[in-house]
């Protein structure tokens, strides 16, 4: 799914993307979809036929071969490029060696993340936050990841999905969890500074935003959709939310399906 931010305080919107067709699922709300798996799944990267999808969307050799489903891209702090081993240099130039923004959010209580700055907001949007705040600008994907690293010690980096969809989420005020945290890890960044320079990690004078999603009603029990256990998923649509569909009869996370075959019907 495809998906842009609201202005002002409208919810964001989302385009589901079925091939070369295109479905606003914000107009769809409150109406019936119904989404088909044909049994087929192509790799996003190669486009080849394959029985079972690897890292959301890749045949098993592309897999094996990209540097966008090496292990560092999950836990940057284990980047391997300067011991020559990158599986692809110029991919980890163009991505990885790039501003990236480490950021707090709120999508089931308070959470430390981190992506490419040209990502904000769509990374939020991705996880279903209803707040973020950017904290720390830095030089490259690893040094993000050991700053990363840093906060873990002390907030999480998961979504707690189910939470999330129920939307029981309550505010925080993150501007003092940020002034809390950067106290608390002054000396473990003064050292990241002087391995990297004090210019390439640089805190951030930014507010916090909110985010809003189209839901009409969230599940108070949830229930999830599996393709490869049943292949027709259908039921009114109540909301879209993070990566997933919102329906009367369960959810579905169509990132987690990436690449596979489906007729959509709405």
């Amino acid at each position: 799914m495809a998906v842009e931010p609201g202005r002002g305080n409208a919810p964001a919107h989302y385009t589901l993307r079925a091939g070369t067709q295109r479905l606003d699922l914000n107009a769809c709300l409150g109406r019936p979809l119904r989404l088909s798996w044909s049994g087929a799944i192509a790799c996003t990267h190669c486009g080849r036929a394959t029985r079972k999808s690897f890292g959301q969307g890749y045949c098993y050799p592309c897999f094996k071969r990209l540097a966008q489903c090496d292990t560092c891209i999950v836990k940057p702090e284990l980047c391997h490029y300067y011991e020559g081993t990158c599986r692809e240099p110029e991919w980890g130039e163009r991505h990885c060696f790039q501003p990236h923004v480490v950021y707090l959010a709120n999508a089931s209580g308070l959470k430390v993340g981190i992506t490419r700055a040209t990502q904000v907001p769509t990374r939020w949007l991705d996880q279903g936050a209803v707040q973020a705040l950017p904290v720390l600008a830095v030089e490259s994907r690893q040094q993000a990841g050991f700053v990363e690293v840093l906060f873990k010690e002390t907030v999480s980096d998961r979504t707690n999905w189910r939470a999330m969809l129920k939307g029981e989420v309550a505010p925080l005020d993150l501007a003092a969890e940020r002034d809390r945290l950067l106290a608390r890890l002054d000396s473990g960044l003064a050292n990241l500074r002087e391995r990297f320079g004090h210019e390439a990690i640089r805190i951030l004078d930014e507010r916090a935003v909110s985010l809003a999603y189209p839901v009409l009603e969230y599940p108070r029990k949830i229930v999830s959709h599996n393709f490869d256990k049943h292949p027709e998923v259908s039921g009114m649509l109540h909301g879209v939310k993070g990566q997933y569909l919102i329906l009367d009869s369960g959810v579905i996370n169509l990132r987690k399906f990436t690449g596979y075959e489906v007729e959509v019907a709405a």
